[in-house]
């Protein structure tokens, strides 16, 4: 893969070094030297938009006499955050690629002081690396030099190794969540797995045998259960694990929601609704980025635990129907209340798995990621929702994470559980014990985001290990429903790769 690894470059180095353009990013270009300000004028005498908004200068001083200024607007303003840079920088690629550049120097300028902008060039990086991004489908057809952009320098990086191997896990998570359905149909997903951890410290596991599927993954397999029939389509758990350095002073246990398509099965998406919903396995792909970017920077003292739910939801004859009651894996009966809330029962068993591996486990916290609810989107726009249990709240992993998301662009929105969401789903007569949600969409349901978590505490087990336990397990669900593309757009938006900054930012930078 065509991974801009970025180099670390000075200015002075910049010019005398085989690049081929400058691209500066900040809120005003007054800082640099005297060479660029005489050709910022000169170019302001027949377009007053040079500096304000996105431009291309001749200059001699620069790379390539190409020097790409682009603003990012006032940064003193309450709403304003780090994210200015990423989205200057990731604009600035088309304008880069147009003027025929492929070995582009970044560079940032004029940063606010104060820890809130500490981050600024690892956000133009990223930026950068996310505009530059082509879809795996493109770079399968039309090679790799569909991306344009060769090499990337960074003046002033001090840790540019660690940001590269960052944008590794990143690039694995928008590979596997923007990927049409057939081309990472559940077994080829393994297979791109297989292929990216590769030679690294992961183990992979693929659990795939419809045997072991169905007595370890009940509720998963109840929702592949029309997709056994197509080979491609057959659902597997992908299982990832890593263990840097001993001693261990972290666990962490995380499953992904992996739906390669999801038709609503047969509460079928009708009205245009089932466009975009290849990038139902958004969590898996954030997990799978996150396990990615760890293996590349190998911390000591971490051991991870993932598994990706990869089932497509397919409708036919054979398809589970809402009113079924399905025994998960913990042995709690559920009953089906809408097929198109499939993404917490492909998990639920999953979850259950990994909470009874993190009782044994030191320091063990366990997260779910999902594009889960219509709801979240509503609610919380391009945030991520983290919706924790008290021991998650009380362990300081919550605040961590929210921390980190701010300082690495990557923000997060708390959604703590209720009374009210466990009451939702609890069962309604003595043949079940919990109700998979109602039969009404999530974005017009009271908690339509939060009741979910509920579910998977309740189906899992961890109920029996909240704060009144003798073993309290730190868990919190993460709804990426409205952050995990760009805009919202989930038929043609590029894949962002959240939360893989907020989950690298809070663990692997110690």
């Amino acid at each position: 893969m065509a991974l801009l690894i970025p180099q670390t470059t000075s200015w002075e180095q910049a010019s005398t070094q085989d690049w081929d353009a400058l691209v500066v990013v900040g809120p005003s270009f007054a800082a640099l030297p005297e060479g660029c300000q005489q050709a910022i004028q000169q170019a302001q005498k027949v377009d007053a938009a040079v500096g304000k908004q996105l431009s291309l200068v001749n200059c001699s001083n620069v790379p390539g006499g190409r020097l790409v200024l682009a603003p990012t607007g006032p940064l003193d303003r309450d709403f304003d955050d780090v994210r200015r840079f990423f989205d200057a920088a990731r604009d600035a690629v088309a304008r880069v690629v147009a003027s025929g550049a492929k070995r582009p120097v970044l560079m940032v300028t004029d940063v606010p002081a104060g820890d809130a902008w500490q981050q600024a060039l690892a956000l133009a990086y990223f930026g950068f690396s996310q505009g530059a991004y082509e879809p795996l489908e493109a770079r399968e057809h039309l090679g790799e030099s569909v991306e344009s952009i060769t090499e990337l320098g960074l003046i002033g990086a001090d840790n540019a190794s660690w940001l590269g191997a960052v944008e590794a896990g990143r690039r694995v998570a928008r590979d596997i969540c923007g990927t049409e359905p057939e081309r990472m149909a559940p077994l080829r997903a393994a297979e791109y797995c297989q292929q990216a951890f590769a030679g690294t410290g992961v183990s992979v596991q693929i659990i795939d045998d419809r045997m072991q599927l169905d007595h370890e993954y009940p509720l998963l397999s109840a929702v592949a259960r029309a997709s056994y029939q197509i080979e491609h389509q057959r659902p597997c758990v992908i299982r990832l694990e890593y263990k840097g350095e001993v001693p261990v002073e972290q666990s962490l246990f995380m499953v992904g929601k992996g739906i390669t398509y999801d038709t609503g099965g047969a509460d079928l998406k009708t009205g245009g609704h089932m466009a975009g919903m290849s990038r139902d396995k958004g969590g898996a792909a954030a997990v799978a980025g996150f396990v990615k970017a760890l293996a590349e920077t190998k911390p000591a003292g971490l051991h991870v635990v993932a598994e990706l739910a990869m089932v497509r939801n397919n409708i036919d004859s054979h398809a589970f129907v809402a009113d079924e009651i399905i025994t998960g894996r913990s042995g709690v009966r559920v009953r089906i209340g809408n097929t198109d809330a499939e993404g917490r029962l492909v998990m639920a068993d999953c979850l259950a798995k990994l909470k009874d591996e993190a009782l044994t486990a030191t320091n063990p916290a366990l997260f779910t990621v999902a594009t889960l609810t219509g709801h979240a989107a509503l609610a919380k726009g391009p945030y991520s929702a983290l919706v924790p249990n008290t021991p998650a709240m009380k362990s300081g992993v919550v605040s961590q994470l929210q921390n980190a998301g701010e300082l690495w662009g990557d923000p997060t929105e708390l959604s703590p559980s209720r009374r009210e969401d466990f009451d939702f789903v609890k069962g309604r007569t003595k043949a079940d014990d919990v109700l998979s949600s109602n039969n009404g969409p999530s974005a017009t349901t009271v908690r339509g985001h939060q009741f979910p978590m509920a579910f998977l505490v309740l189906v899992s087990g961890l109920d029996k290990h909240g704060q009144n336990s003798s073993q309290p397990l730190p868990y919190t669900h993460v709804d990426i429903a409205g952050s995990g593309v760009e805009g919202g757009n989930w038929q043609h938006g590029k894949p962002s790769a959240a939360p893989v900054l907020a989950f690298a930012g809070t663990f692997l930078t110690r």
